[in-house]
């Protein structure tokens, strides 16, 4: 933990007493990314022109505050009740052991989002349905997607690669055609890529634990082929969706975009798959926020390929 954080943390103890733990386990330093990635779904669907005149802001704004504070920081909660991590977690290190309520409050957190949820589009409030459940079966006994390889992977996939982009565009209440679509569903496999890159560092903990994760599973070197394999089929998919949306050779600035983003994966991956065998569980977390990296230069690049 750095010094700064060391003490924003103090400083929130000092103010809160021990009501900062139930704040410190929603994981709020995940939230720029998951905002990010929800606003890119808002982007796409008004288009840069729409961004500026307010297109649809008030309920765009709503549904980003619920899909990123209550549904996913709910998640995350109700995740470390039940996971009761002693080392560091993604996106929060050193954590506090769970308060006793974590779990009812991680679940009236996302059950207060549901009920405002359904005042949106229906198109969100079904993704938001939808990803409460499988949020639930991901994390709570005796289903814990988590701890069942390959599950843990599916539901992060569907969850946070294509269905958060998609509530951005749908709580706008505009259809999606079949290029957007493809856009999103290629999220899917780039998740695929990124997930059991989040996990590596934390694969002796898991295993000790029983969770027999994907990162687990699979080992390193496995690891690292799988998301290498999907990143190739995620880009793949960016360029169908390119070429639905009509690009051709007029498209150059959107091909750019998209090649940009595609180096920076190989830049993380290509390095990280040679050095797998050997590197330690601190050098993994610090591949975790390179490839966190990467996934951010390539919301950019759908912004700058699709958002005007």
């Amino acid at each position: 933990m750095s010094v700064a954080a060391g003490g924003a943390r103090e400083l929130g103890y000092r103010l809160a007493g021990r009501r900062l733990d139930y704040l410190l386990h929603l994981r709020p330093a995940e939230w720029p990314i998951m905002a990010a990635h929800t606003a890119l779904g808002y982007l796409l669907a008004v288009g840069a022109a729409g961004v500026t005149h307010g297109v649809a802001l008030a309920p765009g704004l709503l549904g980003l505050v619920l899909w990123v504070a209550c549904l996913n920081g709910g998640t995350l909660a109700i995740n470390s009740a039940f996971d009761r991590d002693e080392g560091d977690i993604a996106y929060l290190r050193r954590p506090p052991p769970p308060p006793r309520h974590l779990f009812r409050f991680g679940l009236a957190l996302m059950l207060a989002g549901l009920l405002a949820a359904l005042t949106l589009p229906r198109g969100y409030a079904v993704a938001y349905v939808l990803c409460l459940v499988l949020s639930l079966a991901y994390s709570v006994p005796p289903v814990r997607l988590k701890a069942v390889a390959g599950a843990d992977w599916l539901i992060n996939m569907v969850g946070f690669g294509t269905l958060t982009p998609y509530a951005g565009w749908a709580g706008t209440g505009r259809p999606i055609d079949l290029a957007h679509a493809t856009v999103f569903i290629a999220f899917c496999p780039l998740f695929a890529s990124l997930y059991p890159l989040t996990q590596l560092y934390q694969v002796e903990e898991d295993a000790r634990r029983g969770d027999r994760t994907l990162a687990v599973r699979l080992g390193p070197v496995r690891s690292l082929d799988v998301a290498l394999i999907a990143a190739t089929v995620a880009f793949a998919l960016f360029a169908v969706a390119g070429w639905l949306s009509g690009w051709g050779r007029a498209g150059a600035r959107g091909w750019v975009a998209l090649c940009v983003a595609a180096v920076a994966w190989a830049l993380v991956l290509i390095p990280w798959r040679r050095g797998a065998r050997h590197w330690s569980p601190s050098r993994h977390q610090r591949g975790m926020y390179w490839a966190l990296g990467a996934w951010a230069v390539t919301d950019l690049a759908v912004a700058a390929a699709w958002g005007t």
